[in-house]
């Protein structure tokens, strides 16, 4: 069995025993960005092997604040499936999370495909069919989110679920940088943060990722949910909370956790 296949298997079969593993780097073994994207490239397929369908790809770990509260300087990278997609309440148990954190994000819907090396922030702009107010649910398979920028690639970038609010936006119409999104949980006002902080402009970030993904031969695809990137600091969750946020000047949306 190969590196790729042992961590693989073991982050597959947490997710599905709802509990956590040890950071891989505790193993001892010496493992680069290229390992673990080859861990989830193994922990993809078991899930695609159970029925799930990729149905877009992630960024995370993109703003300051994520990166000092997680420790982790750099971005990740991951896969969307339609199992991770939910609409409407959360279920904890159904969806085997184990330390959820919610995070704020500006999703894109994407009209056309992108292939890196080579997109810009411009070409995101014009491959995108709508922009959507959107929750990430983010995630670890590891033990406590202690962290390194293996264990969150290969994690599959720590993502748990997502909950896209119903309003689209055209993001011709709308300074990307200056979005501005308000988030409130159990009632109470909780983070405020615009799009600037993600990279400096949400679509940087995704070009990002198109470049990213584009050194391993992945393309963003026409149709593609792509999670540009949390504009404030993740929040911890548990069943009975009620995060709500509103995208100013395009709509809002709500994760409840059951």
């Amino acid at each position: 069995m190969s590196a790729a296949e042992k961590y693989g298997a073991a982050l597959f079969s947490a997710l599905r025993e709802q509990r956590t593993v040890p950071p891989l780097v505790a193993s001892g073994s010496a493992l680069s960005i290229d390992d673990a994207y080859q861990i989830s490239l193994d922990f993809l397929r078991r899930r695609r092997a159970e029925g799930e369908r990729v149905v877009g790809k992630k960024i995370g770990v993109t703003s300051k604040a994520v990166q000092d509260m997680l420790g982790v300087h750099q971005p990740d990278f991951g896969f969307l499936t339609d199992w991770m997609h939910v609409e409407g309440a959360i279920d904890v148990g159904e969806k085997k999370l184990i330390q959820p954190r919610a995070e704020a994000e500006i999703a894109f819907i994407l009209r056309d495909g992108l292939k890196g090396p080579g997109v810009t922030a411009k070409d995101v702009i014009a491959a995108t069919q709508a922009i959507a107010p959107c929750f990430e649910i983010v995630d670890s398979r590891i033990d406590d989110w202690k962290i390194a920028i293996v264990d969150t690639v290969a994690d599959n970038a720590s993502c748990g679920v997502f909950v896209i609010g119903e309003a689209r936006a055209d993001p011709r119409d709308h300074d990307l940088p200056n979005l501005k999104v308000t988030v409130t949980k159990n009632g109470a006002p909780l983070s405020e943060g615009v799009g600037s902080a993600v990279q400096g402009d949400p679509a940087q970030a995704v070009a990002w990722l198109a470049n990213t993904l584009g050194e391993y031969g992945v393309t963003l695809d026409a149709g593609d949910i792509i999670l540009s990137g949390s504009l404030v600091p993740l929040e911890p969750a548990v069943v009975g909370d009620t995060f709500e946020m509103e995208l100013h000047g395009i709509g809002g949306c709500t994760a409840k956790f059951i």
